[in-house]
């Protein structure tokens, strides 16, 4: 018997590699999004790492993004169907101010970012988890499509974004195996909306199942 109260809303995470088509495939899906990248840390805050051997702010490791907020507005919004997120400038590093998020009765939403497996175990334990799922594909497509849009969207400058996808690319492989060890499951978009329409339908614990 669960030891938690009924929640009339949950989630499922997307996860993936930065470029994976997280944010496409959650607006495809018709449910509402929260975009865990509004939960970044200022590029001031003295605990956002750096990487290794470099000057670049590591914007990949997990330790530059607040969990436990990001935690309490996915709690927030499943449990009263609203909640504050930040408003986050990546060009700029920093929180510009905050919007209200309302989903009223939804009884499913999708939290995006490439730090969703971070969080499946929290989300698991508070028993607001639909499905956990990590988007894949070649790794060579993903970096094509992450150059190109944070070259349009002028995330930060050109030679950083070269740097961090050359980085990314070929690190996707062992990214997409950690977040699959945290409990998101990998699979393409076609499989990964299967999962989400089986969510929706309240079958989101069989979806696992037949998956395992």
């Amino acid at each position: 018997m669960s030891s938690h109260p009924p929640i009339p809303t949950r989630v499922v995470l997307l996860a993936g590699p930065s470029g994976s088509g997280k944010s496409s495939f959650a607006a495809r899906s018709g449910l509402p999004v929260l975009c865990l990248d509004d939960f970044y840390k200022e590029g001031d805050d003295p605990t956002v790492p750096q990487v290794p051997g470099s000057t670049d702010i590591d914007w990949d490791s997990p330790a530059s993004w607040d969990a436990d907020v990001a935690v309490a507005a996915i709690e927030q919004l499943c449990r009263t169907g609203r909640t504050s997120v930040p408003v986050y400038d990546i060009s700029t590093s920093s929180r510009t101010g905050e919007s209200a998020m309302d989903i009223e009765r939804t009884p499913l939403f999708i939290a995006e970012g490439i730090f969703a497996a971070d969080i499946v175990e929290r989300c698991r334990e508070s028993g607001v988890l639909a499905d956990a799922i990590c988007l894949r594909g070649r790794p060579s497509t993903t970096y094509r499509r992450r150059l190109l849009r944070d070259l349009r969207e002028g995330r930060k400058s050109v030679a950083f974004l070269l740097r961090r996808g050359w980085r990314l690319m070929r690190a996707e492989r062992a990214i997409v195996a950690r977040q699959t060890a945290l409990g998101a499951h990998p699979c393409g978009k076609d499989e990964a909306l299967g999962r989400v329409a089986a969510a929706a339908a309240g079958r989101c614990v069989k979806a696992r199942a037949d998956a395992a």
